[in-house]
């Protein structure tokens, strides 16, 4: 088995996208972040894969983003 876990805390998780627990967790309750709740005390925990398949569809969806909504810079009018 390789170095790295395969579950993460949502803490875990919030530290890989430099974010709070709480947006983590919101990602996890909305369920745009595939997580799976364990224990009697209801421990959420991210597969390291999901994890990477978020970070993966972030981009993609970003990268639409850029494309239907260009730059524009102050002064400047958009191509008609």
């Amino acid at each position: 088995m390789s170095g790295t876990p395969r579950f993460l805390t949502l803490a875990d998780v919030a530290e890989v996208l430099n974010t709070s627990s709480a947006q983590v967790y919101a990602l996890v309750r909305r369920g745009d972040l595939p997580a799976i709740k364990i224990g009697g005390r209801g421990q959420w925990r991210v597969e390291a894969a999901q994890l990477e398949d978020f970070i993966q569809r972030m981009y993609a969806e970003t990268r639409t983003f850029v494309d239907e909504h260009p730059y524009v810079e102050a002064g400047e009018r958009p191509e008609a």
